[in-house]
């Protein structure tokens, strides 16, 4: 549980009081015991109004803020402040602003401006912080801390500069192991002096495409700046926890963000918390992957879902309304695969700049007769019917995909093979393919054991880090199925070729070598021929963007290709290896070959989906507390779809028993329990 103090689903969003008058706080504590809302994140961007210069603190207007929403019935999730600094401090330390990625100085303005390498914005974020938690330690309304907002973005100012080679000194001791790492007798780069070393912007080894010279800089430039971002949330974090100690801390995760790597970020967060923002057009499978990423952080640990908008977003190119159900459908998809909290940014419209039309539980009419509004209101009272029931329970998965930040920059910097690949979407393709089964997937790091896990999948596993191949070998050996593809065993930490043959540290497991990689031209395709029929797999099937040209070495070939000068070569492999087996997969392939694959290897493993022959779009996850299974049908069609339930289950929210058929109404919701 998150904090007892409020023992059922956490349900509320950002507030932002600042911007209104008395009379309209009257009508928000009105409106938010009609809508059930019972946690506020106040205080995200009110730095400038709490500290007007550098030794003035006014908290006033928050003291009262928190003792109203209490009053009330609302906890706080109180933030730091610290996502924007105020103007005065960029006028008075420059320090503070960022130098983009083209070398230009930044001027006030925006969020998220600040250098995570200015002594000037380490030492007032930190000491606002520690102010907050002295001031508020002992509030009854404190739920929970909030630092900053959505870290995010880089910076090259010289400050950075110089703080990127103390961390090089600490990472790699001497210049001479630097020079190894980043393989500098490449194009004479070779350094004699640490202050040689400058950041790889567009001035010097990146260009606009996310495209660099010397992708072992540029790799290790990501390292730090994400690690100097982190080291300004652990300044706020550890002010707050002198204070506080038993009241979690947190900060709000942007999903698939491509530049923190947040598994080491998570290390320092008491319960992780995101944004979630899909497109209408964004793959249901693609935000229940995100959703599972963000459990799979802190190793299956209930996260919080910080955000979300009750109706329409105002930053993309079509900001179409959410329709009747969707808000209700998407918030328990959440809860389906973990989360504890549901909760909307923003609760009251804001009525100028450039969030004005981002959706809210209170629009700008004002009052409770709108359709979001009672929408959120009816999702309030089932949250509230729901109580404890399931806070903190865990999702029961045989089946993991790893996902690491440091292997997707290496990939996304790579100077080949082809601009074609992205390695979220490779992901995706997979975690979609068991989605579709309804097969609970986990999404984990490559630190994380593999020890409940039956099916380990690691797809473009371009980059092997230490310790990784020889934690999959021991998998494997004692009984593990794993699978990898293309592209991957190809470079060390360092991005540094394993020489001896693709895929370098995993080709014994593999039992394979891939001497070449091809790549095809956007829309052309080569056949992926079958060898007999494994499980549902038979015939021909379609490959695309790489194709990785294997030879043999102990593993057998499934499907060879059927096109080009390497028609009859192997495509796809099958290495016994131990108790388990390994596969690997040299192209990327249709989704009829991935669903007959991942079918055939579920079956195999007896890893058994959540709910069996179910429709299109009606999704199943389970979640597991004390003994009781709590099954979530999720219907994302646009009619009623039928599911038939194994055993008799009671409903959640009507207490009604279930058992046999069961319809589910179009963008409905069930939840049903029973005895595990």
């Amino acid at each position: 549980m998150i904090n007892e103090k409020l023992s059922k689903i956490w349900y509320g969003g950002d507030y932002n009081p600042e911007q209104w008058d008395a009379a309209t706080w009257a009508e928000d504590d009105r409106m938010f015991k009609l809508a059930g809302i019972d946690v506020a994140t106040v205080n995200v961007f009110s730095w400038a109004l709490i500290q007007p210069d550098e030794t003035t603190y006014d908290f006033e207007a928050l003291d009262a803020t928190l003792d109203r929403l209490y009053k009330n019935g609302v906890y706080a999730c109180l933030a730091t402040s610290t996502g924007a600094h105020p103007a005065w401090m960029a006028k008075r330390y420059p320090d503070v602003l960022r130098v983009d990625k083209q070398g230009r100085k930044r001027k006030f303005g925006g969020r998220h401006n600040s250098c995570p390498n200015s002594p000037t914005y380490r030492k007032y974020s930190a000491r606002l912080a520690a102010k907050l938690a002295e001031r508020y330690k002992d509030h009854p309304g404190l739920l929970i801390w909030h630092v900053s907002n959505e870290y995010s973005g880089y910076c090259y100012c010289d400050n950075c500069a110089a703080a990127f080679r103390v961390w090089l000194r600490e990472r790699y001791r001497s210049l001479d192991a630097v020079n190894r790492a980043w393989n500098t007798r490449f194009w004479g780069h070779t350094f004699y002096d640490w202050d040689e070393i400058v950041p790889p912007s567009e001035l010097s080894e990146e260009r606009g495409d996310n495209r660099s010279t010397f992708q072992g800089i540029s790799l290790d430039y990501r390292r730090f700046q994400s690690d100097s971002l982190l080291e300004c949330y652990k300044l706020e974090y550890d002010e707050l926890k002198k204070a506080t100690p038993d009241v979690p801390v947190t900060t709000n995760l942007m999903g698939f963000y491509p530049e923190l790597d947040y598994f080491k970020w998570a290390k320092h967060m008491d319960v992780v918390s995101w944004d979630n923002y899909p497109a209408m057009d964004t793959p249901v499978s693609f935000t229940a992957m995100a959703h599972d990423l963000m459990r799979g952080l802190k190793s299956g640990q209930p996260f919080m879902l910080m955000e979300q908008t009750p109706s329409q977003q105002n930053w993309q190119p079509y900001n179409a309304l959410k329709r009747p159900g969707i808000m209700r459908l998407w918030s328990y998809q959440a809860v389906a695969h973990g989360a504890d909290t549901v909760m909307f940014f923003q609760l009251r419209r804001s009525i100028g700049a450039c969030e004005k039309y981002h959706g809210a539980v209170i629009e700008h009419v004002g009052h409770e007769h709108t359709r979001v509004f009672r929408e959120c209101a009816a999702l309030g009272r089932e949250l509230a019917h729901l109580g404890d029931a399931m806070l903190d329970a865990r999702t029961p998965s045989k089946a993991a995909i790893v996902y690491d930040w440091e292997n997707r920059w290496a990939v996304e910097l790579s100077s080949g093979p082809s601009i074609l690949l992205k390695y979220v979407d490779e992901v995706h393709k997979y975690y979609d393919a068991l989605f579709r089964m309804n097969v609970q997937t986990d999404m984990i790091s490559v630190e994380e054991s593999l020890e409940r896990y039956d099916l380990v999948i690691a797809p473009v596993m371009y980059m092997v880090k230490p310790g990784f191949a020889a934690k999959i070998e021991a998998f494997v050996k004692r009984g593990g199925t794993f699978v990898t593809t293309f592209f991957s065993g190809i470079v060390n930490e360092n991005d540094l070729v394993t020489l001896g043959g693709y895929p370098g540290e995993l080709r014994q497991v593999l039992g394979i070598w891939a001497e070449e990689i091809d790549a095809l031209l956007p829309g052309q395709t080569n056949k992926i021929v079958m060898n007999g029929s494994v499980g549902p797999l038979s015939g021909e099937y379609e490959g695309s963007m790489l194709c990785d040209l294997i030879h043999l070495e102990g593993a057998e070939a499934v499907a060879t290709y059927g096109e080009d000068f390497y028609a009859g070569m192997p495509a796809v492999t099958v290495n016994k290896f131990g108790a388990g087996e390994a596969w690997y997969v040299a192209t990327s392939p249709d989704r009829a070959f991935l669903q007959g694959l991942l079918k055939h290897l579920c079956d195999k493993a007896g890893i058994a989906p959540a709910l069996r022959d179910a429709p299109e779009g009606l999704e199943a996850a389970v979640r597991e507390k004390d003994g009781k299974r709590f099954l979530f049908l999720l219907n994302h069609n646009k009619q009623a779809a039928a599911a038939s339930l194994e055993g008799v289950w009671r409903d959640a929210l009507s207490g009604e028993t279930r058992q046999g058929e069961v319809d589910v109404p179009a963008h409905g919701v069930l939840i049903l329990s029973k005895e595990a």
